[in-house]
């Protein structure tokens, strides 16, 4: 069946329950064989970004597998490489339903789930009995309930777990869904958190004999002085990678929309010119030293290339998937080269 009919069949439910339906789909494709048969993406160009190699530069984003329950399936569908989580340490429901809602207008998402996940050592376990063998990141955070001044603590933790697991290790401290996260992105609190990390980081890699890259996931609604301080902190601290950028409270474009004041972080295609945005400063204010993964609002392949041509070294794509479908992979793929 074509992607527009199986979409108008989903969008007819609760946009939760379809997004769990059509993974649990196609985990079952996957066993069945049925993903072998998939058109392969356009050739790319080897890229070496945080000194690993990537096939093609087109992600999947955080989010979509929250527990790497499905990454065997997704694997399949020609990404360059995947990221799953947000892991927290310990398992947490997450915020009440409803809090995941389509704007079909826009084609965008605004999602409140507040890091909902079965815990770091389920999702270790699910990683350790997949089969992929592509390039994985794992997006690690801290549980709601956990005191901010004790954040560290639990980004320390999931990364020891998760470390001999991970190509890189995405690091979330923007989501506006986990209450007073975002404070982690002021300068005395992320020069804390990024040190304590990098300490860590060194004494496993010391431990396992491998060096596993951190990456940095960043708000789009940084102001110009935020991105100073966070550019800095990130090349004194030696962070390997920035992700920019995670979703938006900004509402701007969206409010008369029938769910356009939902509260949470919006996605899809309203965010794309902030997101691009972020990376055009991120990137001027880097000077290539930390390479940037371009992550927010791609719905074509000429968006993915926008995004490289803003100053990111590789894509990820999330929300687009829900309205465009598989072809938007090879779309990106083939825009890219």
């Amino acid at each position: 069946m074509s992607h527009q009919l199986i979409r108008s069949l989903l969008f007819k439910f609760d946009a939760e329950f379809s997004h769990d339906l059509t993974l649990k789909a196609l985990s079952l494709s996957n066993k069945m064989g049925l993903l072998s048969f998939l058109k392969a993406p356009h050739p790319s160009r080897l890229r070496t970004v945080m000194g690993i190699p990537f096939q093609n530069p087109v992600g999947l984003a955080a989010g979509l597998d929250k527990n790497a329950s499905h990454i065997d399936a997704l694997g399949k569908l020609g990404f360059g490489f995947i990221e799953v989580g947000t892991i927290t340490p310990r398992p947490q429901p997450g915020n009440p339903r409803p809090r995941l809602f389509r704007l079909p207008e826009v084609q965008g998402i605004i999602n409140r789930f507040g890091f909902n996940n079965i815990g770091v050592d389920a999702a270790v376990e699910n990683i350790r009995l997949s089969k992929y063998k592509g390039v994985l990141g794992i997006n690690i955070g801290k549980n709601f309930n956990t005191p901010i001044e004790r954040a560290a603590e639990d980004y320390i933790l999931c990364m020891k777990k998760v470390y001999q697991y991970a190509n890189y290790i995405a690091v979330n401290i923007s989501s506006p869904n986990t209450k007073n996260l975002r404070d982690l992105q002021e300068t005395k609190a992320l020069n804390i958190l990024l040190g304590q990390l990098k300490q860590e980081q060194t004494r496993l890699n010391d431990y396992y004999g491998r060096y596993v890259p951190i990456a940095l996931k960043i708000s789009p609604d940084l102001t110009s002085k935020h991105l100073d301080a966070i550019s800095k902190s990130i090349i004194k601290n030696r962070i390997d990678g920035v992700i920019a950028t995670n979703t938006t409270i900004n509402r701007d474009s969206v409010s008369d929309l029938s769910n356009g004041k939902e509260a949470g972080g919006m996605s899809g295609k309203p965010l794309f010119n902030m997101s691009n945005s972020i990376i055009r400063e991120l990137y001027l204010r880097l000077q290539g030293e930390v390479p940037i993964i371009g992550v927010g609002g791609i719905s074509s392949g000429e968006d993915a290339a926008e995004k490289i041509n803003a100053g990111a070294e590789l894509v990820q794509m999330y929300s687009g998937l829900i309205y465009q479908g598989r072809k938007l992979i090879l779309d990106a793929c083939h825009s890219i080269g």
